[in-house]
């Protein structure tokens, strides 16, 4: 699970532009939000791709090589059916790096420290924070023929001014997400229970937001992502349209 210092991650973090989308048919915007999707474990990944499909939602998908449910990894051969269906239905895609590591401190020597899955820790320059961003958009392009949108998200929203530096040399720009649009998937379901997180997020999401929201966490054992459904109506009928967001080098 991701700390709960996500919650103050300022919208300020979203640095690319932003494309509209709308559906035909539907009564103009009085909002536009923009739902972003990290991979996880992709437990849900099916699922929540149907939930979009119902409600001619576009997202944006950030994609890492993470070890899914399944025992595979997100960006292997077996989800290349998948990545390639979410291309067909025009959703946007960025990285979420590689390995899915943390960004944690500039260092003197001009590197950053970066902390992998299991704790250990790599100190990368600016060509090695760089091919960190690119890899997944080189292996998606692979599985789908698509390369990703120039943009990034850092897991965990961990970054720092020369990882931002080195990403945004080498063409990509950070998207982060807003303080209301954290939906808290990834936190206890004990504590934070689907309702009480759905009528926050209804309460509380405003013009512009960046939404955050995952396709599988491990740590959740009430999982948010059915609540995407009510969530995408209730924010319809407030008059919210949905975007991708959309970057430039």
């Amino acid at each position: 699970m991701r700390a709960p210092r996500s919650l103050l991650l300022p919208l300020a973090l979203c640095t690319a532009p932003l494309a509209s989308y709308a559906t035909a048919g539907e009564p103009a915007c009085k909002g536009t939000v923009y739902l972003t999707l990290d991979t996880g474990n992709m437990r849900h990944a099916e699922a929540i791709a149907e939930i979009l499909h119902k409600h001619h939602v576009k997202a944006t998908f950030f994609v890492a090589q993470e070890k899914t449910s399944r025992g595979d990894m997100a960006l292997d051969a077996s989800w290349a059916a998948y990545w390639k269906a979410r291309v067909a239905e025009g959703h946007a895609f960025g990285s979420h790096t590689w390995r899915h590591g943390a960004f944690r401190q500039d260092l003197d020597d001009g590197r950053v420290s970066y902390q992998l899955m299991d704790g250990t820790r790599e100190r990368l320059d600016s060509a090695q924070i760089c091919a960190e961003v690119k890899q997944s958009d080189l292996r998606f392009a692979e599985l789908t023929g698509r390369h990703l949108d120039p943009i990034w998200r850092a897991p965990g929203g961990h970054t720092t001014p020369l990882a931002l530096k080195a990403a945004r040399q080498c063409g990509y720009r950070h998207v982060g997400w807003s303080p209301a649009g954290f939906l808290g998937d990834e936190l206890p379901s004990r504590t934070y229970p689907n309702e009480t997180l759905l009528k926050r997020a209804l309460a509380n999401i405003r013009d512009g937001d960046v939404l955050l929201a995952h396709l599988g966490i491990w740590s959740r054992q009430d999982p948010f992502a059915p609540m995407l459904d009510p969530l995408i109506a209730g924010l319809k009928v407030r008059g919210f349209c949905f975007a991708t967001v959309a970057g430039t080098p």
